[in-house]
């Protein structure tokens, strides 16, 4: 009995040592009660919106139906090719569709890790983002290149080419991928490309997939950024919807700090929502 007893205690204090404790009270009662919030509840709606929103893959269609129109505008319209042609583009988010992932996190009850993460990548189960491997292999009857350039870690090569094999995209070798080894910027790998090629156009979830003045930034900046670029959306820039994560939360409304308990980070939550 005593055995169980303790079994029942160590496991209720797993349970909720890795969810957000919220004090409120009970005023018919009189009492203060705390609440265990489960840590990836916020994100529920977001990863439903991605997975099951018509408006997702309509927002998708949309921006790769712009960067075709854009394309063909730009090599009907190239006078003289002193370079090879290329497109960047992100990978998660933008060429494939990882809400699976973001989903377990939320059954888990955890948060992203490196493990977890290179777990779900050697599943190589990922889907294409609507549009998008249409959208390429056009590029690809245009002599268009394609470069992958994205912040999955370079020990993750094999199995995202595979992936992105198994699905037809172009151009999915080794040449053509430019993962993450140290620095999480993208500018170095994308003055790479830009000796050997003209990139005509970037496409990615993240702004900082498109320039370094958003690296880092805070988000009264990144919005200050964004409005000063204005021009380059839907020209040069294509941008995909992602509402499950990206810097606009661990650099924008988290502000780049990673210290936060998760029970700062609801409550930072809260305090940015905007009302009248």
């Amino acid at each position: 009995m005593r055995v169980n007893l303790l079994i029942a205690v160590f496991s209720f204090t797993l349970l909720t040592g890795c969810k957000t404790q919220v004090t409120t009270i009970n005023k018919e009662k009189s009492k203060t009660e705390t609440i265990a919030i489960p840590i990836k509840e916020y994100s529920i709606l977001a990863v439903l919106w991605q997975q099951h929103a018509a408006e997702y893959r309509a927002l998708t269609y949309q921006a790769f139906n712009t960067a075709k129109l854009q394309l063909d505008d730009i090599l009907a319209n190239k006078t003289k090719i002193e370079k090879p042609l290329a497109i960047v583009t992100d990978i998660d988010e933008t060429v494939l569709n990882n809400s699976p992932y973001n989903g377990k996190l939320i059954e888990r009850n955890e948060d992203y890790s490196e493990t977890s993460w290179i777990a779900w990548g050697k599943e190589k189960k990922a889907k294409a983002v609507p549009g998008s491997l249409h959208f390429f292999q056009y590029a690809q009857d245009k002599n268009v290149e394609v470069f992958y350039l994205s912040n999955r870690l370079s020990v993750q090569t094999s199995e995202t080419l595979e992936n992105l094999k198994q699905l037809g995209f172009p151009f999915a070798d080794e040449n053509h991928i430019l993962l993450r080894t140290d620095e999480g910027g993208k500018e170095t790998r994308r003055k790479k490309i830009q000796r050997s090629h003209d990139i005509v156009m970037l496409i990615g979830d993240n702004l900082s997939d498109f320039s370094e003045v958003f690296d880092g930034q805070p988000t009264k900046v990144r919005n200050r950024k964004a409005d000063s670029l204005k021009t380059y959306f839907g020209n040069k820039y294509i941008v995909l919807p992602n509402a499950m994560y990206g810097d606009w939360e661990t650099k924008g409304i988290l502000e780049g700090k990673y210290y936060w308990t998760n029970f700062q980070k609801d409550s930072i939550r809260h305090s940015k929502v905007i009302n009248y």
